[in-house]
């Protein structure tokens, strides 16, 4: 394994009982307390994961997100006490891959770990379909060169069914694989219109799809 997880957490608590917990299951930690403290690691050192406090003394984890940014598409997890829908919104307009709200438990949080790991490790390089260029190392989607952009929830969805392609999706299926990202704000007509939006943005005739064709009665369908 040896994925490198920076842990961002002002609670000392926390901090030493998540860093035993991860680096017990094989991770290799590195911890910073205030958003100063994260920002200077990060301009030093690439992860594979950030676990990110939403509130730190010195400022939030939506700033040590920003810059982590600036450096690539580096997944993310923001652990917070607060539940309020704005913060949640916030979090996945970042690009944010998964929220976490305090207290969490501690086998659930790893299962989070592992299964944006494993999402994002599923899709690395670049893919190419017809006019669409999509580096998911960096996180970028270009139509005929020029680069488009896709809120948090669209790229995800693009990435399961480029996970899948060739492969029909139920609307169920697709609930499934990007719930652990939105949770509860992702219901069936939620995904509809996420559907929408993303043909809108890669497809040269959104009302005659090329890339996500729907398959009546079954699903969606990755296409070229």
């Amino acid at each position: 394994m040896n994925e490198k997880i920076l842990l961002v957490e002002d609670d000392k608590n926390i901090l030493i009982n998540l860093t035993d917990m991860l680096e017990n299951s094989g991770y290799h930690v590195i911890t910073a307390s205030t958003q100063a403290e994260a920002i200077e690691i990060l301009n030093e050192i690439t992860f594979d994961l950030l676990l990110l406090d939403l509130n730190l003394t010195d400022g939030s984890g939506f700033t040590v997100c920003m810059s982590a940014r600036k450096k690539g598409d580096i997944p993310v997890i923001f652990l917070t006490a607060s539940s309020d829908e704005m913060s949640v919104v916030t979090g996945l307009d970042m690009g944010a891959d998964d929220y976490v709200t305090k207290p969490f438990r501690p086998l659930e949080l790893l299962s989070r770990i592992k299964s944006v790991l494993r999402r994002r490790g599923n899709s690395k390089g670049i893919v190419h379909l017809k006019n669409l260029m999509v580096d998911t190392e960096k996180g970028t989607v270009k139509k005929d060169g020029n680069e488009i952009f896709l809120s948090a929830l669209e790229y995800r969805l693009l990435l399961v069914f480029i996970n899948n392609k060739g492969s029909v999706l139920s609307r169920n299926t697709l609930l499934e694989n990007i719930w652990d990202i939105a949770g509860e704000f992702v219901n069936d007509n939620t995904l509809t219109v996420y559907i929408k939006r993303l043909r809108e943005k890669i497809e040269d005739d959104p009302q005659d799809p090329q890339f996500i064709k729907t398959i009546r009665g079954l699903g969606y369908k990755l296409g070229e």
